[in-house]
């Protein structure tokens, strides 16, 4: 009799397992394919670092000082976004930046273009060929996002030869459309996605001393243009 009930007691748990695994673990394949619908996922350039004194840089008098300027090179590897290959879109040029360390230390640099670069749609990943120099810096993307709030990314090490593409994921926002970084808010019709707003290179105390050389090719990102792409045509026009 007891052999009895404790296997129907374990029938009973297994079913109820599986029927959680079912309602909790599981996700919905409609509700994945109504997710998948409402994207448009493209890459696209944010800026390739081909215009001389757009792009700056600086750190803490006291730490050092840097210079920038354009060269003429690429990354071998690079792979062409397939949409810009018959467009004639110049792409000669890196962006390289120098910093010269006065005292070893806690120290960072910024590389910052003239006013920030806004990317389409919702981003979602951002990348960037870097030449690091294999030193154990850190690179960091600094944004802000629609509500013209500032954040940062890290990005990873660069403790790497020759070049690397980096990329970083942005996190997305929190269901309220307040918290954390906001790339759209159905309140606000004419503020939506990210700007790019530069790149901060954290320096390990250990190796911040002497000169140290970084460059920087083809920033791109990878977007979801869903939003941009459903309006109808006969439909009116929010932004007045």
């Amino acid at each position: 009799m007891k052999r009895s009930i404790i296997t129907v007691l374990v029938v009973l748990l297994a079913a109820a397992g599986l029927f959680a695994q079912q309602e909790i673990g599981e996700p919905d394949a409609q509700q994945l394919g109504i997710m998948e619908a409402q994207q448009k996922l493209k890459e696209i350039s944010v800026d390739k670092f081909e215009y001389e004194g757009f792009w700056l840089s600086t750190m803490s008098s006291d730490e050092g000082y840097t210079t920038s300027r354009l060269f003429e090179g690429s990354p071998s590897a690079k792979v062409p976004i397939p949409e810009e290959q018959n467009l004639n879109i110049p792409d000669k040029y890196v962006l390289g930046t120098r910093v010269d360390f006065i005292r070893r230390g806690i120290n960072s640099f910024v590389i910052y273009p003239q006013r920030p670069i806004p990317i389409e749609g919702i981003t979602k990943t951002v990348s960037v060929w870097i030449a690091g120099r294999n030193f154990n810096h850190s690179l960091n993307l600094l944004l802000e996002d629609a509500f013209g709030r500032y954040f940062e990314l890290y990005i990873g090490k660069l403790n790497f030869q020759g070049w690397k593409k980096m990329t970083v994921a942005v996190p997305p926002q929190a269901a309220d459309g307040i918290h954390g970084i906001v790339q759209r808010n159905y309140h606000y019709n004419n503020m939506m996605g990210i700007k790019i707003t530069g790149f901060r290179i954290d320096c390990d105390p250990m190796e911040a001393y002497g000169s140290y050389y970084i460059y920087f090719d083809d920033l791109r990102a990878v977007t979801d243009l869903f939003a941009e792409d459903i309006k109808d045509a006969d439909d009116m026009n929010d932004m007045w």
